[in-house]
């Protein structure tokens, strides 16, 4: 079940939108003023991870590599579990 966000062009409140079954039709209107006037926007996310920047990583924990890269700096983070 995804939730979906939006962001109203008109008031920029930002709502969320629980699908329960991809046939459900669902009304897209913001709840703050009423428009319809809306963009879907990218969810951010949160998470942590043990070991990697924040410690040292244990044998079957998480790990972390900081390099260079034309940004800047780039890190990459491994994540044990299935491929």
């Amino acid at each position: 079940m995804p939730i979906f966000e939006f962001k109203c062009m008109d008031c920029e409140e930002f709502i969320e939108v629980l699908v329960m079954n991809k046939q459900d039709e669902v009304e897209l209107v913001c709840s703050k003023c009423g428009s319809g006037n809306l963009d879907r926007v990218l969810s951010t996310t949160n998470h942590t991870v043990s070991g990697g920047a924040s410690g040292p990583a244990t044998g079957t924990g998480a790990s972390s590599q900081t390099r260079t890269c034309s940004s800047g700096s780039c890190t990459t983070y491994t994540i044990p579990g299935p491929a």
